[in-house]
Formats: C-alpha cells, sequence, structure tokens
C-alpha cells in the first residue's frame, strides 16, 4: 500500500525546504511564510540536516532541490524522510526538465510527490498547488511541463478525445474537479463526466485503492511524454 494515501489537507501545512543555495533557499522561505495556508517549520541546506531534524519536526511537505551537492540527492533524501515520516509529501525542485524522475519511484511509494522547476517558484500560486496537491496525495507536475507536450498519434493518449486532454493536462498540474470546471468554463458535472470518460478511455479503475485514480492518469501522462522524448533522440 501507498505510505501516503488520498486525503484532505489540514491548514496551516508544515513546510520544510531544503535548499543548498542560500540565496535560494531565503527566497523560499520568504515567499512561503507569507501564505495563510502555509507554515514554513524549518530551512535546510542539506538533507543530512534535514533527516536530522525530521526527528523532532512535524512536517507535512517538504519542498527539496533534486541537486543538493555533494552527498545525498534530493530524491534519495525524500525517499529516505518517507521511510521515517510515511505521511510527509515531497515537492521536487530543479532547473532541468526531468520529470521522468518521478516514474524511477517504487510505485507504492509515488502517492504525494510532486516536481517543480525552480523558475516557477516566483508563482507563488503554482507553488501552492504543487503543495495542497502533494499533501493530499497527489502527483503534480510544473505547468510548463505539461504545457509543453505533444501527443503522439500511436500513444495511449491517442484513445482519449481533445477535452479529455484538456481536463488530463489540468488534472496533472494539480487541478480539482472544481478548478478545472472553472478554467475550461464548463460546469463541474460536466467535468466529472470527462473525467469518468477518461479513465474509462485509459483503462484506469478509480475505485481501486492501492494508488488514486488521478495519480494513475498524471503518471500515464508523464510515461506518454517520456516515450515521446525517446522517439525524437533517435
Amino acid at each position: 500500500m501507498s505510505s501516503i494515501v488520498a486525503r484532505e489537507v489540514a491548514e496551516p501545512l508544515q513546510i520544510a525546504i531544503v535548499e543548498d543555495e542560500d540565496l535560494f533557499r531565503q527566497l523560499l522561505v520568504h515567499a512561503l511564510s507569507g501564505h495563510p495556508r502555509l507554515n514554513v517549520v524549518g530551512s535546510f541546506k542539506s538533507g543530512a540536516h534535514l533527516l536530522e531534524a525530521s526527528e523532532r519536526l512535524q512536517i507535512d511537505v517538504c519542498l527539496m532541490d533534486i541537486n543538493l551537492g555533494p552527498g545525498t540527492n534530493g530524491v534519495a533524501t525524500g525517499l529516505q524522510l518517507r521511510k521515517r515520516s510515511p505521511q510527509t509529501a515531497i515537492v521536487l525542485l530543479s532547473n532541468y526538465d526531468e520529470p521522468g524522475i518521478l516514474l524511477a519511484i517504487p510505485s507504492d511509494d509515488v502517492m504525494g510527490w510532486s516536481y517543480l522547476l525552480k523558475k516557477s517558484v516566483s508563482h507563488l500560486g503554482m507553488v501552492v498547488r504543487a503543495v495542497e496537491g502533494a499533501a493530499s496525495g497527489l502527483v503534480v507536475l510544473d505547468p510548463s511541463l505539461v504545457k509543453a507536450f505533444k501527443p503522439r498519434p500511436e500513444g495511449i493518449l491517442s484513445r482519449i478525445t481533445p477535452r479529455q486532454l484538456d481536463v488530463l493536462q489540468l488534472i496533472a498540474k494539480g487541478y480539482s474537479n472544481r478548478a478545472i470546471a472553472e478554467e475550461l468554463v464548463i460546469t463541474e458535472k460536466s467535468v466529472e463526466n470527462q473525467v469518468s470518460l477518461l479513465y474509462q478511455n485509459l483503462g484506469i479503475e478509480s475505485q481501486e485503492n492501492h494508488i488514486h485514480a488521478r495519480v494513475k492518469a498524471t503518471l500515464l501522462f508523464l510515461d506518454e511524454q517520456e516515450n515521446g522524448q525517446r522517439v525524437k533522440v533517435r
């Protein structure tokens, strides 16, 4: 079973930040500390410092740079943290377009991980959506990475309609059904119908408890994106 399950998030969320660049770490602390639904409980320069402090801190979500310089990287640190604190969500931060890293995380541990580009941190709303999505057990991808996706004619996403692709891309960005309805200017009931058809066309069992259907859909989207990039390289 996943160590983190889909759940309602309590406010404010207790946030830890791990970033080896001092200025960027301070920027993150300043930006997130001013948000009413977030509470920064600690900031650290290395994964080792975070793991040491995690024994005395309650951390709901950890924003973690992937490249932490010498020593353990952010992904390995996140996996270690989840072993100690299974309900802690992880938002990975990177300068590079490599969200496929999420596909290497064991399936029983992938719920509650998100991936953001560092350049997106200036858009606080994106960060908060990734943080809250991860805290609720979802997988959230950086909006610019989602926007760049082009479906392959022979890929699994060729099974879905353009409207369902719109919905899937918003799911991958961490939007709720209500937020999707507002974004697409349709009713929430219409969104529910489209999501149901999307799951059906992709062969996703929405009632399966092992992994949330929204997470499955996002990982399918990400896998298709990675496959498309590998085809281009060839």
